[in-house]
């Protein structure tokens, strides 16, 4: 009986107590009526209370009015309080730039809360809901948590039907002689779900027509392991994590440092993709700075990690300092390294150092003083195996960022620069077979 596996579900994922209230979304569709008469008749079981919410997005017309009173009727007669919201999506959509979808669900899910506070909002997703989703994820790139599909309960929203198959749901209301609306839109090809719902699902059942019940088992353990995994990030958070600060990543197994540093960037509402969470492990692990947002940065020494914002000053004066072996520091966010070695050295240097961006120039050809300095205007520069001069201007123009070229490192001995940052060395420094002394140059994020 659909009841009881509805009744079993909702106890095992711990959906409601006695006394609950539960508000039950009704759209007049069959997985709705569906799910407002199964919570009809297991409420006195449950110890809870129903009522039921429409959404009128008055998005076809006299069709949509249809929906509601279809609802109200049905409300009625089981005696169930009942309660219509009517919401603008066309607006809504232009005014935020939103897909007709997209500006629905955000405006269903903002009623649903308004009309749910102190009680359980109960949504209609079923199993081939949830097998459509995982679909999408997958298609769109998701991790485990995404293909774990749809949560069971998130805050205060419940989903008592995701273990019910749509057949389940249809021979349920044919039994008890229940008919129900059908949205126009659900038959179209407009929309990405539909695209999976009427054209991939139907090629997955001919492979296996039990599909929709085997990913009900197949979910429910990707679920399970999800589960886990957020336990851990649990645990983790609450023993090393203070604000925007979170010290001992390193030691956690990569998955659970990948979820850690996941919420990091989701409390702070920046974006994040698979690419990304890699990049932040990579510092997280071996110290450094990801720039993340504008002036928002993720910073590591290896074991303590922080958001951080800093600030960069532009500015067009130009700052010159004697150069020095060691750091090198006129900006913020990054210094300038400088290493000087002898041939064996500078061997050892490019062995252990292959992956590292550096650039090598012949010291004794330095004229004079050296200074470290930032870009100044009019600046110019012979690069190493070119027989003509360039404009720095023009260099940086073609190959670096905007928002890079107030901060980039420039040295300059006597007779002019030697070394520009992202372009390379001057012609006249550049190491030959009679080199002696080399100068090795990095640069490398400030802590």
């Amino acid at each position: 009986m659909i009841t009881d596996k509805i009744y079993d579900f909702i106890l095992g994922e711990k959906m409601l107590v006695s006394g609950d209230g539960v508000v039950c979304g009704l759209s007049g569709g069959a997985d709705s009526i569906c799910l407002l008469l199964a919570m009809c008749e297991l409420q006195e079981k449950l110890g809870i209370t129903v009522e039921a919410l429409h959404v009128n997005h008055c998005l076809r017309g006299k069709e949509s009015d249809r929906d509601e009173v279809f609802c109200s009727e049905l409300c009625k007669r089981l005696n169930v309080p009942f309660k219509a919201v009517s919401c603008d999506v066309k607006g809504f959509a232009t005014e935020n730039s939103l897909s007709t979808e997209e500006a629905a669900r955000k405006l269903r899910y903002r009623i649903f809360a308004d009309n749910s506070v102190e009680k359980k909002l109960a949504t209609a997703h079923n199993a081939d809901d949830n097998l459509e989703t995982v679909i999408l994820n997958l298609t769109r790139g998701s991790a485990l948590k995404g293909i774990s599909g749809i949560p069971a309960k998130r805050d205060n929203i419940i989903r008592p039907l995701l273990t019910v198959s749509r057949c389940e749901i249809e021979a349920f209301l044919a039994e008890k002689d229940q008919d129900f609306v059908t949205d126009s839109t659900n038959l179209s090809n407009d929309y990405t779900r539909n695209k999976i719902r009427h054209n991939i699902i139907p090629l997955m059942k001919e492979i296996n027509p039990s599909v929709v019940s085997t990913s009900v088992r197949s979910i429910s353990a990707l679920r399970e392991e999800n589960q886990f995994i957020e336990a851990e990030a649990d645990n983790a958070e609450n023993k090393c994590r203070k604000g925007n600060t979170i010290t001992g990543l390193d030691a956690l197994p990569p998955v659970v440092r990948k979820r850690c540093l996941a919420r990091l960037l989701s409390d702070n509402a920046i974006p994040y993709s698979a690419e990304r969470l890699l990049a932040a492990e990579k510092i997280v692990v071996k110290s450094g700075k990801l720039n993340l947002s504008g002036c928002i940065y993720l910073i590591s020494d290896g074991h303590t990690t922080c958001i951080k914002k800093i600030e960069q000053t532009q500015t067009t004066e130009t700052v010159l300092t004697d150069l020095k072996i060691g750091e090198n520091c006129i900006f913020a966010e990054k210094s300038l390294y400088c290493q000087l070695v002898d041939c064996d050295g500078l061997k050892k240097f490019e062995t252990v150092n292959n992956l590292l961006t550096y650039y090598v120039l012949d010291y004794d050809k330095i004229i004079g003083r050296a200074f470290v300095r930032n870009r100044k205007f009019g600046d110019r520069i012979r690069l190493s195996g070119r027989d003509f001069t360039s404009s720095v201007k023009k260099l940086i123009n073609e190959k670096i960022p905007a928002d890079q070229r107030p901060f980039l490192h420039f040295i300059e001995d006597e007779n002019g620069t030697v070394f520009a940052e992202k372009l390379g060395i001057a012609d006249r420094v550049r190491p030959d077979g009679s080199s002696v002394n080399f100068l090795i140059i990095t640069i490398r994020d400030s802590i």
